[in-house]
């Protein structure tokens, strides 16, 4: 019984141990994730920007 305990317990320990560390890795991918959607929303508005010079260039330019 005292054997089954100890085992028990070490599982117990390792589950706690793998816990933490999926705690961790879900925290670095959420601080991740943050980091890359708002580079996305910047890298977005560059190229809205880009877009609306191109388009006004473009209507400046004489018809052939």
């Amino acid at each position: 019984m005292e054997e089954e305990l100890s085992q028990l317990e070490s599982r117990i320990e390792q589950v706690v141990v793998l816990h933490e560390g999926v705690k961790a890795e879900n925290r670095d991918l959420r601080a991740r994730l943050a980091r890359l959607e708002a580079e996305s929303r910047s890298q977005g508005e560059k190229l809205r920007l880009a877009t609306e010079k191109l388009e006004s260039l473009l209507a400046r330019l004489p018809q052939a």
